[in-house]
């Protein structure tokens, strides 16, 4: 077996469970594999200071993966490693687009949430993220008059409606934007270069470490750059069946200690339980 070096795991549907908590299980589980050596990470769409909370439960002494892959920062030191926030007139110009339809939108300036006011879609976001919404007013007027890169744009409406926005949107701008959905009801545009594969690169990368070293563990679309980029992808038994099918392994769900599995399995070596011998598209847990 590999021996692995690097573990990033991403926070909502993955690491969370329902009521968005660690399990005793789970947190026990991540100590032993930082004990044994191995980096533990986060990667997240979710701000910087949205995850810092679940960093410091976990005693996490690495850079951290926020906002898609736009922002890495270390959640000890302070240290940024990138930054990729969308450029202005992107931005600019999306946000004139969503107008059209109507769809809440949050905007990201220095890890700093801000709506133009605040709606059903802002309250639900807030009880998930835990953090405050800003109301300041049409945000196009407010985003000219910062003159600054917001790090993310979030679109929230309903699957079917972003869905239909994404097939819209993304032979407008090609290579020049990455568009993906971190929830069903969460459309997020980035830098083409904001993704939790580029970002786990630059992590893995500032450990001097191979793909092969690394594993990465998620649920969602926003999470298939970085399954595919790990030595192992794994996604969750919640994940879709698209995001299982592009993983090496699939783990137990969120509400069944998952990321535990992954870590007794494939860093502690613990085996039986049920617990396959390797990986190739198997379940763990």
């Amino acid at each position: 077996m590999p021996e692995y070096k690097l573990l990033a795991v991403d926070l909502d549907d993955t690491l969370l469970d329902k009521n968005l908590r660690i399990s005793d299980e789970t947190r026990e589980a991540l100590a032993r594999a930082q004990r044994s050596g191995v980096v533990v990470t986060l990667a997240t769409g979710r701000m910087f200071r949205a995850a810092l909370p679940f960093a410091v439960e976990l005693k996490i002494n690495a850079p951290i993966i926020t906002y898609q892959g736009a922002l890495v920062k270390h959640p000890v030191t302070g240290e940024v490693v990138l930054h990729r926030p969308v450029p202005l007139d992107y931005a600019l110009d999306i946000m004139d687009r969503v107008n059209a339809y109507g769809y809440h939108m949050n905007i990201y300036l220095d890890d700093r949430l801000y709506v133009a006011r605040h709606t059903e879609q802002s309250r639900l976001y807030q009880s998930i993220s835990r953090v405050e919404a800003e109301e300041v007013g049409p945000l196009i007027p407010f985003l000219e008059r910062a003159g600054q890169d917001p790090t993310k744009v979030l679109v929230i409406a309903r699957e079917e409606e972003l869905d239909a926005l994404a097939a819209q949107l993304k032979p407008v701008y090609g290579d020049k934007l990455h568009i993906t959905k971190s929830k069903p009801y969460f459309l997020e545009f980035s830098h083409p270069a904001a993704t939790k594969g580029h970002a786990l690169a630059a992590v893995a990368g500032y450990y001097g470490l191979e793909p092969g070293q690394v594993i990465a563990v998620g649920d969602s679309y926003n999470d298939l750059e970085m399954i595919e980029w790990a030595g192992l992808g794994v996604a969750v038994a919640n994940a879709r069946p698209e995001i299982q099918a592009r993983a090496d392994v699939v783990t137990a769900s969120n509400e069944e200690g998952g990321v535990a599995r992954v870590v007794e399995r494939f860093i502690l070596g613990i085996r039986g339980n049920g617990y396959p011998g390797g990986a190739g598209g198997g379940t763990t847990g």
